[in-house]
């Protein structure tokens, strides 16, 4: 089973069902605060809807589609981050992640997104890593910004977010272009 150490204090697990409990606390306890940038925190009724997200998760996992971790912060469940896709054929990876909101601030998505960019070059052999981020989440673009990736455009109307439509900045990263402070 997938597992990394990040640091003394971050690790990444690929996505188990012993998690799910971890994932309802969190959404039981941020709903709003999530529901401001994802689409699924209001569908999260209960733990048997993330049964059937790591379930689907680990399927798409084992056909090498995607690769979905928890993220851990001094052993605790603390978000998600994710291949969302892996495109063997694009040679690309999209990166999507969320934490908990008391542990915001903390550099923890930054040292993971660091960590899966680390795995797509080097372990993967992708060319391209890419993250799309709501244009007004301006946490979610520091990230992508701190880590040297590169504004490519903005997709208008790209996602519906209970009752409001956003727009997306498209971030990319090119091994070519990989800058010192994303390395190991």
């Amino acid at each position: 089973m997938f597992a990394t150490i990040v640091d003394n204090d971050i690790s990444l697990a690929l996505v188990q069902p012993s998690f799910a409990h971890d994932y309802f606390d969190i959404v039981s306890r941020d709903r709003d605060y999530l529901a401001q940038w994802l689409t699924w925190p209001v569908h999260a009724d209960g733990i048997a809807f993330f049964e059937g997200f790591i379930r689907h998760s680990l399927h798409d996992y084992a056909d090498g589609k995607s690769l979905t971790c928890a993220m851990l912060y001094q052993g605790a469940v603390v978000g998600n981050i994710s291949f969302n896709t892996i495109s063997h054929d694009l040679k690309k990876v999209q990166i999507g992640y969320w934490v908990c909101q008391n542990q915001q601030g903390k550099g923890i998505v930054s040292r993971c997104v660091k960590a899966l960019v680390h795995i797509a070059f080097e372990k993967l052999g992708m060319e391209k890593v890419e993250i799309s981020a709501a244009t007004e989440n301006a946490a979610s673009r520091a990230v992508c910004e701190r880590l040297g990736f590169t504004l490519e455009g903005v997709i208008r109307q790209a996602e519906k977010l209970d009752d409001r439509i956003v727009d997306h900045a498209v971030y990319g990263l090119y091994r070519s272009e990989n800058v010192p402070s994303v390395s190991r």
